[in-house]
């Protein structure tokens, strides 16, 4: 019987120790599964967080902003005819409109027509953005006789012209770089004219893109006022008896003017006419009469008397003989 236990005693030993060994595995595999398991979670959440940003249907915090639209360069123009009561208040009002939406008045030129109403033309450089409600506001100043507007989209020429100031800007300082390892005066001439020339080209691009920059960050608005001029109060347009009066009047006025530019310029004549007739009347008509009249022959005794006419004898016998 002892030798029968003798060997069992060293088997059940390994056994335990090999299921102490398993328990203790498997602890650490549970353990570590937890933790593999935490793992792939934090990683994997920003990716399904992503993965779901991707779908459509689901919304996130960090996908909510919306892409800003740059607005194409544009030139805008506009010109106004109104009529209005008062000139100079609707122009006050205009300058008023115009500096209030960050704008100024460009030219300003008034004149006065031959009915003597007071007419001006002003220009106005205005905001784009303020393009829209400036026009309004001045078209409610009066009565709104004719409006244009024009819009041109120039953002072709503006991107070719920022291209070719970057282009030109480029060359000129190649040239200088040129020129500063230079080493002969010939090359230095040679790249002296060619710098003034590559910078004349710079100069003319520089202008134009200014050029551009302000007329399309300010609008251009012409605005012509005029004095409304007298309404007829009669509504079928006839004339009538006042009509009459009133061109009967400026015919009269218009006569009589005439008369009497035409006896201011007939004037000077009759003056010198008037001279002459007085001096052949004073002068000249007497010495004539003089001459024309013939002086009786005189002697020392007397003036001789005159021979009678012999009698006709054929004529009639009178009472005499």
């Amino acid at each position: 019987m002892r030798a029968s236990r003798s060997p069992r005693r060293p088997v059940r030993r390994p056994a335990g120790l090999l299921l102490a060994v398993c328990l203790a595995l498997a602890g650490c595999s549970g353990a570590g599964g937890q933790d593999g398991a935490s793992t792939k979670s934090a990683a994997g959440g920003p990716a399904q967080q992503r993965g779901a940003a991707g779908k459509p249907g689901t919304t996130t915090r960090s996908t909510g902003r919306t892409p800003r639209l740059v607005p194409s360069p544009v030139i805008r123009t506009a010109s106004l005819t109104i009529e209005v009561e008062d000139v100079a208040e609707a122009l006050a009002k205009a300058r008023t409109t115009a500096e209030s939406a960050g704008g100024h008045v460009g030219e300003e030129s008034t004149s006065r027509d031959a009915d003597g109403d007071e007419r001006t033309r002003v220009v106005l450089r205005v905001p784009g953005a303020k393009y829209d409600e400036v026009l309004t506001g001045l078209q409610g100043t009066g009565t709104l006789v004719e409006r244009t507007a024009k819009t041109v989209d120039v953002t072709d020429r503006v991107v070719d012209v920022d291209s070719r100031v970057r282009s030109q800007r480029a060359s000129v300082n190649r040239i200088r770089a040129l020129m500063d390892r230079a080493a002969g005066l010939s090359d230095v001439v040679t790249l002296e004219g060619e710098l003034s020339s590559r910078e004349a080209d710079l100069e003319s691009l520089l202008a134009q893109q200014a050029s551009l920059k302000d007329r399309t960050s300010l609008a251009t608005i012409t605005l012509s006022l005029s004095q409304k001029p007298v309404r007829r109060t009669a509504g079928d347009g006839t004339p009538g008896i006042v009509d009459g009066l009133s061109g009967g009047w400026h015919v009269f006025v218009a006569l009589v003017r005439w008369i009497v530019l035409a006896l201011g310029a007939a004037l000077p004549f009759a003056a010198f006419a008037a001279l002459l007739t007085m001096a052949w009347l004073r002068f000249v008509r007497p010495r004539l009469r003089r001459r024309a009249e013939p002086s009786p022959a005189m002697t020392a005794l007397g003036p001789l008397p005159s021979a009678r006419p012999a009698p006709d004898p054929d004529a009639p016998a009178t009472g005499r003989e």
